[in-house]
């Protein structure tokens, strides 16, 4: 279970999409709102449903993470039963779509639009408008947080703090894990991390380091073997007049990797320690962005 990246600047725990959010992606316009990041959830206006079955959440999990891209029915036959498809296989999947099709139909009800489920030569696909997945949402924001860091990074620190603010729990949680949405699932975990690194490192940039320490050691606890994370909290220790304990969270990584992977740090995590203990001039606070950002 992930633990999510929280601050009173960044991102602001919500039931649903704030209003912003809600307005910006059509949450609250003629169409469903699919929420993945997270339990699956749909969207209708200021209502929340959820998708009791576990196939029928597959199916539209699937469909919603290959917007318009037909799938075969042997995609779907894998995603849904993976090895062990029923004797009727093919009967079964035409009625979970047709279920599906009537579901998302009546949780739109009168008001709203449900999105078109395509039947296809090729397979089944999902007729989305933009903006009507959260996945999509989050990358949106990432993509343009990343192309404003150098220029503005206090609007790239408020995007990143709305695209983390979208996710709710392990992405595609409670869905059966095929090799489509096995692969998506660990994609977006990677992506989140990602984004929570640069996030803490804008932090550190344009706030005291200290207010970012705690979680930095935090995250780098949970993932002990993303260098970037120790990086960013020897950094930010030192920066906050630590240095002692900069270079016992350099000690802390290394025993770590030696013990349990018989590993050395990398050579740029070296060469911050002798950095930290040389004091270099170098590592005082500037607006740098990081070199994954570039």
């Amino acid at each position: 279970m992930h633990n999510f990246f929280r601050t009173d600047k960044l991102s602001k725990s919500t039931e649903g999409v704030s209003a912003v959010q809600a307005e910006r992606l059509g949450a609250r316009g003629t169409g469903l709102f699919f929420r993945v990041l997270g339990p699956l959830e749909i969207r209708a206006g200021d209502r929340t449903h959820t998708m009791t079955g576990s196939l029928q959440r597959t199916l539209l999990t699937a469909l919603l993470i290959s917007p318009g891209q037909p799938l075969s029915a042997e995609q779907l036959y894998g995603e849904l039963w993976g090895e062990n498809p029923p004797a009727t296989f093919e009967n079964s999947l035409q009625a979970h779509v047709y279920r599906l099709r009537r579901t998302l139909q009546k949780l739109a009800g009168p008001a709203h639009t449900a999105p078109e489920l395509l039947t296809r030569s090729s397979g089944y696909a999902l007729d989305l408008r933009a903006g009507a997945v959260d996945a999509e949402s989050f990358r949106d924001l990432s993509s343009r947080a990343k192309e404003c860091m150098r220029r503005d990074p206090e609007r790239a620190y408020r995007l990143f703090g709305e695209a983390l603010s979208l996710w709710r729990g392990e992405p595609l949680q409670g869905v059966a894990q095929g090799p489509m949405c096995q692969s998506v699932a660990l994609a977006l975990s990677e992506e989140y991390l990602a984004v929570v690194e640069d996030t803490l490192w804008l932090g550190m940039q344009l706030a005291d380091p200290v207010h970012t320490i705690s979680e930095l050691k935090r995250m780098s606890a949970i993932h002990p073997w993303r260098e970037r994370l120790t990086e960013m909290l020897m950094l930010a220790l030192y920066r906050a007049g630590r240095q002692a304990e900069a270079v016992e969270a350099y000690n802390g990584a290394r025993l770590r990797l030696v013990n349990e992977l018989g590993l050395e740090p990398s050579a740029k995590l070296r060469r911050l320690l002798q950095d930290i203990l040389n004091q270099d001039p170098a590592l005082d606070p500037r607006a740098l962005v990081p070199e994954a950002a570039l």
